[in-house]
């Protein structure tokens, strides 16, 4: 696959994406939301891919909206908004739903969007460097698109404090925040997002989906709703076969058909 403003490589199991337009700090335009919905779209359902990493090229994660897309916006009516801004909004679910666990390897600022591309992602780990901002606020503009996973992430208290204030946040404030996992010196980023995609793959693939799928769901149930949800899930992944591999191996003492750690 090849694209104009995303770089992808597939390493045995892991899928690295790498938002490639450093020229301008990898900011987001059409192009590059319709290539990650491709890229996301394909990735979906592809059992050969059990991680998912994205970063950004050089000095960046990704600076938000392009500038020059934004002149353009500023030209376009009330329903060619409206398609723009949605299809930004079904990417970032998409990439918050995908069923496989999707690692943020922030190196570097993250700002407006950026922040939000950080939010959807499962674990990020983040460079000393990187600092993050909902900074549309001070442009007359709201973080709409983002705000569903940035309250989740961060809780509503925060979450009114960033985007009522526009404020910068450092990579430790971003942590303290839950917006981010880990923090830590730049030339240590590859061995964090390592360690992370080690203790992963010991995990079983359809599990890991079950997983992201519950955590999407089950917050929005009442309890009474949640309780016969959540025990049809488990009565149901009991019966499949990655669950009896797994079970099996454990009481067998031995290591799970998916794992090659020996």
């Amino acid at each position: 696959m090849e694209y104009k403003t995303i770089k992808v490589a597939q390493e045995n199991t892991i899928f690295r994406i790498t938002l490639n337009r450093p020229e301008v700090r990898n900011a987001f335009n059409m192009v590059m939301i319709e290539e990650l919905m491709d890229v996301f779209t394909k990735l979906y359902d592809d059992n050969t891919i059990r991680i998912i990493i994205l970063t950004g090229e050089g000095t960046a994660f990704c600076a938000g909206a392009d500038l020059n897309w934004m002149k353009d916006v500023m030209k376009l009516d009330f329903e060619q908004n409206f398609r723009e801004v949605w299809r930004l909004g079904e990417l970032l679910h998409l990439m918050y739903s995908i069923p496989k666990p999707l690692i943020g390897r922030i190196n570097g600022p993250a700002i407006g969007g950026g922040t939000g591309i950080t939010a959807v992602c499962d674990i990020a780990a983040a460079s000393e460097n990187a600092v993050f901002s909902f900074s549309e606020v001070t442009i007359g503009l709201v973080p709409a698109d983002i705000s569903p996973y940035i309250i989740r992430k961060c809780g509503e208290a925060k979450t009114r404090e960033y985007f009522i204030t526009g404020k910068r946040l450092s990579a430790y404030e971003a942590k303290e925040a839950n917006l981010v996992n880990k923090v830590v010196s730049q030339d240590k980023l590859d061995n964090a997002v390592d360690e992370y995609i080690s203790y992963i793959l010991r995990a079983g693939p359809n599990a890991l989906g079950v997983c992201k799928d519950l955590l999407e769901k089950v917050p929005l149930m009442d309890f009474a709703r949640a309780r016969d949800y959540t025990a049809y899930v488990l009565a149901r992944l009991r019966m499949d076969k990655e669950a009896q591999e797994g079970m099996k191996a454990f009481l067998e003492k031995r290591t799970p058909v998916w794992r090659d750690d020996d």
